[in-house]
């Protein structure tokens, strides 16, 4: 059985579709059908749902954390222990929630459709704000897309509803819903099972990895925004899955001299201010990484476990050096992250081994990382770049050239590194290590980009990266297009 808070009524669930996404129970199950499907590929936002669970704030007491979800790419297993709020929930004793009334004042609606998920956007944006900012409302909203009205009048509706905030129902619940969280917190382990599918829910690694062991045939669910696309776009059947979000080790961020040690089930938006505070470049490409609803569903460990070629993070914790940890039963090994990717979406992992975390060395001054799409927000990339150099008195003494989008894995550059490496650090060299990129790679034409687009464009990074360290001033990081 899970139980969760619908709002504010309990809900037990034991016999349900472990298939079955949050969307499709809000409006096949509820009949709350305010939420709606655009996509079921999590690109459009009309979806979005709000999901409250516990969280210690910076002083330690438990606060309820909001958090934007895409309801189409959810499913039901990981309310577990949780709030689920939409936007049915926002109206209370008749008068529209203060961002509805925005979005009323401001004229956001046109057609609709799209208004509910802007909605629950609002309605997180307004909860995580004390005050209006730009720079989050875009962030808030880059996950939502409306084909009618235009943007404007909506960061309006963002602005109005973020500026001198009423309380709401919400806040003067708060006490009474962190009350209720505690008392259906799982104690043991949590199932869905409609007979013949079923969905484990472990909250510790050693139950995960007894699980795993049990049934190798299962499938991991952690952030569920890559797997859950087998149902809703390839109508696949998943008879086993175990969801790894309830794990607390697994999401934790341990912050230590050498290294920042992250959980393999930690949410991106999680990993962002660790990495952004010792990496920048990686922290503005999180930023870049899908909608805030993806990232605060996402996961690192899903992101390197998936194995796609176009993942956006295995280039640049290659580039570091990173490493991952695996599990299988009570054995554990650790491997460096490059030599994980064997081939395309094959893996140097075992039956019922899983990642359990991923080392992140600290120090390399040098790093860079860049990303080519069509798009500057919410897009998969064409070429994701990461370059690592040390350099001494002139002199190249290490490299570490890391590409995505360039081959059926995400790779290192070994030609041109070995070029780099014991070189001096000019543009003759640069040049040289440019053609010798043509000898790592030969990539593929597809419709996000050519294969000659690609190969000048990871040549054109690398003259990109020279000039930025030549010259530091220029802020041109991280924002490249097709």
């Amino acid at each position: 059985m899970i139980q969760f808070l619908l709002n504010q009524e309990l809900r037990s669930e034991h016999a349900l579709d472990p298939n079955l996404t949050v969307l499709n129970y809000l409006r096949e199950h509820l009949g709350k059908s305010g939420t709606k499907e655009g996509c079921a590929s999590g690109d459009c936002g009309a979806c979005t749902v709000v999901v409250g669970e516990l969280h210690a704030d910076d002083q330690g007491a438990e606060q309820i954390r909001y958090r934007s979800l895409n309801s189409c790419l959810t499913f039901v297993s990981s309310l577990h222990g949780k709030q689920l709020i939409s936007v049915e929930d926002l109206k209370h004793q008749g008068q529209l929630h203060s961002v509805q009334q925005a979005m009323v004042e401001c004229h956001g609606s046109q057609c609709g459709f799209c208004t509910p998920g802007f909605v629950m956007s609002l309605f997180a944006l307004q909860k995580n704000s004390d005050a209006p900012d730009s720079q989050k409302a875009h962030e808030a909203l880059a996950g939502n897309l409306c084909r009618c009205t235009g943007y404007r009048p909506i960061l309006a509706a963002a602005e109005q509803a973020c500026c001198n905030k009423p309380q709401d129902q919400f806040d003067s619940r708060q006490a009474e819903t962190i009350a209720r969280l505690k008392a259906i917190a799982p104690t043991q382990t949590g199932e869905l099972n409609s007979g013949d599918k079923r969905c484990l829910v472990p909250l510790t690694v050693a139950d995960l990895a007894d699980l795993y062991d049990a049934y190798p045939q299962a499938r991991l669910l952690a952030g569920g925004t890559d797997l859950a696309l087998e149902v809703t776009q390839f109508h696949r059947t998943l008879p086993v899955m175990i969801y790894v979000g309830n794990i607390a080790e697994m999401k934790r961020i341990d912050d230590f001299d050498d290294r920042l040690e992250i959980g393999a089930a930690t949410a991106l938006s999680d990993c962002y201010t660790a990495l952004h505070h010792e990496y920048p470049d990686f922290g503005d490409l999180l930023h870049r990484f899908a909608s805030l609803q993806i990232r605060n569903q996402g996961t690192l460990g899903g992101n390197i476990g998936n194995a796609s070629p176009i993942g956006d993070s295995p280039p640049l914790l290659i580039a570091l050096g990173a490493q991952i940890v695996l599990c299988k039963g009570e054995t554990r090994r650790t491997l460096a992250l490059e030599d994980y990717f064997i081939d395309y979406r094959v893996t140097a992992r075992q039956d019922s081994e899983f990642i359990e975390k991923i080392i992140v060395p600290k120090g390399h001054t040098l790093f860079r990382a860049y990303k080519v799409s069509k798009r500057l927000d919410d897009d998969i990339s064409a070429v994701c770049a990461a370059f690592n150099l040390n350099i001494d008195n002139g002199v190249i003494r290490e490299a570490r050239v890391a590409f995505g989008g360039m081959a059926a894995t995400p790779k290192r550059a070994k030609n041109c590194e070995a070029v780099l490496v014991g070189a001096t650090w000019n543009a003759a060299t640069v040049e040289i290590a440019c053609a010798a990129l043509a000898e790592d790679f030969t990539p593929l034409s597809d419709f996000r980009a050519s294969k000659e687009y690609r190969l000048l464009s990871a040549q054109n990074l690398l003259r990109k990266y020279f000039i930025e360290l030549q010259t530091p001033h220029i802020e041109t990081r991280v924002t490249a297009y097709v």
